[in-house]
């Protein structure tokens, strides 16, 4: 029997359209920043996303407002590893986001060897309440840096017939990207993270190799300097949604400076916002 490849077709794009209701719904400034992405790349971040935001959820709430016990949150999440390399392997999922993942993935050639540490990050929150130096980094690697990694391989490769590895500059670049998102959103979130979640990623509070606030941000900005100068080396469709959530994150780095000490959610208004947007849509440097 001839395969009705229509059938592929429309299921891939009902995977690509459930992805793209998973970061609509779940975050509004990446949301902003993705629709500033070429249609070469667009529906691949949005992939990569809605798989993380998934397995985010496991840990960070959800599972456990359902009723489910901490075993079974590790159970699920490991399932979701391996349903995930499994389609990654074998290009089909019966579950509509990792099948979106997994075709991105294919294409673009992202592995096992950037998957499996982003679930073991995840595995960390279900773990380890307190992280001192090493254990901070070994997380930001494989719940963030591999995440901007992922990212760029979709940048470098989608559309492409083989999938290539990234120059080094641009790994760098996009690790240290990634690495300062996750450190502003580490300080922006630290009363939640401590009080509800009993969460310290940072060493603010008095963890093991305790870190100053100063510290934390001279570390963001640093990061963030070194991120700015690589992305007008990215590819052309790439560079105003990067320039975006770059200066994005730079603006909230800055008001958490200002802020100083304080309980209060720090947030970037969304005028602000737009105005970032629309400084990166017509091209300016970060």
């Amino acid at each position: 029997m001839t395969p009705d490849h229509s059938a592929i077709a429309l299921y891939d794009r009902t995977a690509r359209d459930a992805a793209a209701v998973v970061i609509s719904a779940y975050s509004t400034s990446f949301g902003l920043a993705a629709r500033l992405l070429g249609p070469r790349v667009r529906p691949h971040v949005r992939n990569i996303y809605a798989l993380v935001r998934i397995a985010d959820e496991i840990v960070d709430g959800s599972a456990e407002q359902a009723g489910m016990p901490l075993p079974a949150q590790r159970r699920i999440l490991d399932a979701l590893e391996e349903e995930t390399l499994v389609a990654v392997d074998e290009g089909f999922s019966a579950n509509l986001i990792v099948h979106a993942f997994a075709s991105t993935a294919r294409e673009c050639g992202i592995g096992a060897d950037l998957v499996r540490p982003f679930f073991a990050s995840m595995r960390t929150d279900l773990e380890v309440s307190s992280h001192d130096a090493g254990s901070h980094d070994s997380y930001v690697y494989g719940s963030a840096e591999v995440v901007g990694l992922m990212c760029l391989q979709t940048f470098v490769n989608a559309g492409g017939s083989h999938p290539r590895p990234a120059d080094p500059a641009l790994v760098d670049g996009a690790r240290r990207l990634g690495a300062a998102f996750q450190d502003v959103n580490f300080l922006r979130d630290l009363p939640h993270d401590v009080g509800s979640l009993g969460r310290d990623y940072l060493g603010v509070e008095g963890g093991a190799g305790t870190s100053s606030r100063a510290e934390v941000l001279d570390r963001i900005d640093a990061d963030l300097d070194a991120a700015g100068a690589i992305i007008p080396r990215l590819p052309a469709d790439c560079r105003r949604a990067v320039t975006a959530a770059h200066d994005l994150f730079t603006a909230l780095s800055r008001r958490l400076r200002r802020a100083g000490d304080t309980d209060q959610r720090v947030r970037v208004p969304n005028a602000v916002k737009l105005g970032l947007a629309a400084r990166a849509t017509v091209g300016a440097a970060p």
